[in-house]
């Protein structure tokens, strides 16, 4: 599946420093490793809809870890899913009277577009859900064969066949010590079973589901149901498959094993990322990740955002309203990757006026001014992505250059600063 269009990236003097990220199953920052390749995968969108401010914000914060990698002049290898099959884009194709591929298709450009808006660098592959049936299900029958997968009997209205991953055949009893430790259960979440269990409902689920070995054991494997789209699933039936081992065998197809850092927003640490890491260790005996990375919510006025409220945000909208781009990224890169926060108006208003200050102080660089300026960025992103102290550290030189004189301003200068936010922040003025 194509991706959308990007460019190449201002080459500056220096490298980044090493970069210190959060890890989410050790709750503490860590310093990753400096030299060699890297690879990353961020969970995709489900395109039944419109980009809203919780997916931007996601991939902007996993973009300036793609762009500080690249500027330590590291060789890095991004895979993104879009998952074209689940239940949200069936029901939301079903209410609206259209067809679901015309409905996959058309919300997966409205992202590529508000991504190329907004500079995210595209990724290396992006794979589709339907285009990798074909990996899955020869990875699916490999569990069965293993025990570590087994069929359910139909009940209530359900058909026989659907295939679920089980939890307690393939968990350890041993605790995280080293990267290279088998998985267990509330490896990657940190949370007991009593509390994966409403939250397992919550997110797509079915904890009740009769004649599964384990409340929490996850669906593989989806029989086929009369009106809903199938495919060939050799051995297993015709059906389409789960949400957590489509992306487990995207990552493991097109990245390392273990690849550097699985990337996503807080929601999808429990259960997608805790079962997809079950599933790679089942599959290849590795971690599916050496680290875990997590972005906080967004929310809107104090409120929660959500589809169910009515409340999104949606990039696309805010474009079509006339609202440069830049400053949506700006008014992201305002807020650590890690911190819930509130899009308000006034918060719009302020990345504008912030972006206006750059523009008209950038013609006017201070001699010698860039390269300090290049040295705060990436002191500040190297350490957990700290976006807001870079953001003070342009808005302090911003200020300088703007009261500096005009006589003494540097051409060189303002090309290596326009260069550096480009870069570093994927700002352009």
């Amino acid at each position: 599946m194509k991706t959308w269009k990007t460019h190449a990236l201002p080459q500056l003097p220096g490298v980044m420093p090493a970069l210190s990220l959060h890890e989410t199953t050790r709750q503490r920052v860590v310093t990753l490793a400096d030299t060699g390749p890297a690879s990353i995968y961020v969970c995709g969108i489900t395109p039944y809809d419109a980009t809203h401010m919780g997916h931007a914000a996601t991939y902007v914060a996993f973009d300036l870890l793609n762009r500080a990698w690249r500027d330590a002049d590291r060789t890095v290898n991004y895979v993104q899913n879009v998952t074209d099959i689940d239940d949200p884009l069936l029901e939301r194709a079903n209410r609206d009277g259209v067809d679901w591929r015309e409905l996959a298709v058309s919300q997966t450009e409205l992202f590529h577009a508000d991504m190329e808006a907004l500079n995210v660098l595209a990724p290396e592959h992006y794979i589709g859900a339907v285009e990798s049936i074909e990996w899955i299900v020869p990875e699916i029958e490999d569990l069965v064969a293993q025990g570590l997968a087994y069929a359910v009997e139909g009940s209530a209205g359900e058909p026989d066949g659907d295939i679920y991953f089980s939890v307690e055949g393939a968990s350890s009893a041993q605790k995280l010590a080293e990267p290279e430790s088998p998985w267990w259960l509330g490896q990657v979440s940190g949370l007991s079973q009593e509390q994966m269990l409403p939250v397992f409902a919550e997110r797509g689920g079915d904890p009740a589901r009769l004649g599964k070995r384990h409340p929490l054991d996850a669906l593989l494997w989806r029989v086929a149901r009369d009106g809903e789209p199938s495919w060939n699933g050799s051995s297993l039936g015709a059906g389409r498959p789960g949400w957590h081992i489509e992306c487990t065998v995207i990552a493991q197809r097109f990245l390392p094993k273990p690849f550097t850092v699985q990337g996503g927003g807080s929601d999808l640490i429990f259960p997608h990322h805790e079962m997809g890491a079950g599933h790679a260790y089942a599959l290849s005996h590795t971690p599916m990740a050496s680290h875990y990375v997590h972005t906080a919510m967004v929310g809107l006025d104090g409120e929660k955002m959500s589809k169910s409220l009515g409340n999104l945000v949606l990039v696309s909208q805010l474009r079509a309203d006339g609202v440069d781009p830049a400053a949506i990224r700006l008014a992201i890169l305002a807020h650590h990757y890690r911190s819930d926060w509130f899009w308000t108006q006034e918060l719009l208003e302020a990345a504008q006026d912030r972006l206006d200050r750059w523009r008209k102080a950038a013609p006017r660089a201070a001699e010698g001014s860039a390269k300090v300026l290049l040295a705060e960025l990436r002191a500040a992103l190297s350490q957990d992505l700290d976006a807001p102290r870079a953001l003070a550290a342009v808005d302090a030189w911003a200020e300088l250059s703007t009261v500096s004189d005009a006589s003494k301003a540097s051409d060189r200068d303002a090309d290596l600063v326009s260069d550096t936010l480009e870069a570093l922040l994927g700002i352009e003025l």
